[in-house]
């Protein structure tokens, strides 16, 4: 019988023995948003599971995956329709309440692997406030594309120009979704929007190029996007969907691999005895503790 590696469809004596076994929790999270006129809002959730489950199935005795969380920080994108954006806040203790709930449950280890640009800050902060509460777990955020592999695969496909060929509903998402389920792609409806204005310092782009990498400066979506697309979406094809999501499974398997076996140290508190407790008792009385 094969070793289930979706968490929602296991029982609860299944989720204490992973938990024996050490194993890695993958929180896949997303955002439902516009991807222009070809791609369904889904775009995000669909690829970061997919990704997930790929590299779920080459480690089962060493990873669960746990349900896709699809709603995210995504205020900058409202002028189109059909985006759900959840407060930064909210996100935020929401998701620690599930690494905490996790942690309760025995997990040491912890990615949250994320599928949407503007979420990357958060989920950066959620896992170290999981480490940070819970000293002996190991949590890790980062988006899809950051993963070596990922970065290693898309020079050998990629036609679009950079900056600004792969940044939201381009080359890179379509092709992935074709790869996935193509009968939600409208390729007849692809466009090149490719409108932000050029800088030296602020562009857009998923994947790094000789452009060097951009500060970061998030504006109104509709301020840079006629259509929702940023980037080349005609240049997309099923087939460096199917390599880009195959390089992604690999690497992240590879992450959760080193991350399984990696020891979790026991912190050290380099104050003298007096001092560490008037630290503790300040830090508590001004409520910036969690007993």
């Amino acid at each position: 019988m094969a070793i289930e590696f979706r968490y929602e469809k296991l029982k609860w004596r299944q989720v204490d023995e992973a938990a024996q076994q050490n194993r890695v929790v993958v929180i896949p999270i997303a955002c439902v948003e516009d991807h222009g006129p070809h791609l369904p809002l889904d775009v995000d959730s669909v690829i970061v599971t997919d990704i997930s489950h790929r590299a779920a199935r080459l480690i089962l005795e060493k990873t669960l995956v746990f349900p896709t969380q699809h709603n995210g920080y995504d205020p900058h994108h409202m002028d189109f329709p059909g985006t759900i954006t959840i407060r930064w806040n909210t996100l935020v203790e929401y998701m620690l309440d599930i690494t905490r709930s996790l942690v309760h449950h025995g997990f040491r280890r912890i990615v949250i692997l994320n599928g949407h640009g503007s979420n990357t800050p958060l989920v950066e902060v959620i896992a170290r406030l999981t480490v940070i509460e819970h000293p002996y777990v190991l949590a890790t955020g980062f988006y899809w594309w950051q993963i070596p592999r990922v970065r290693e695969e898309i020079p050998r496909f990629r036609e679009s120009e950079y900056p600004g060929g792969m940044a939201h509903a381009c080359e890179l998402e379509t092709s992935a979704y074709l790869a996935i389920d193509p009968q939600y792609v409208e390729m007849d409806k692809a466009v090149k929007d490719i409108h932000f204005p050029k800088s030296r310092f602020f562009h857009h782009d998923l994947a790094t190029g000789g452009a060097g990498p951009s500060l970061g400066m998030m504006e109104w979506w509709s301020t840079l996007s006629e259509t929702g697309v940023m980037g080349d979406a005609t240049k997309a094809t099923r087939q460096k969907g199917e390599q880009v999501l195959q390089a992604a499974g690999e690497g992240l398997r590879d992450i959760i691999c080193e991350l399984y076996e990696r020891e979790v140290r026991q912190r050290v508190d380099h104050h003298t005895p007096l001092r560490t407790e008037f630290a503790r008792n300040t830090w508590e009385t001004k409520g910036e503790g969690r007993g």
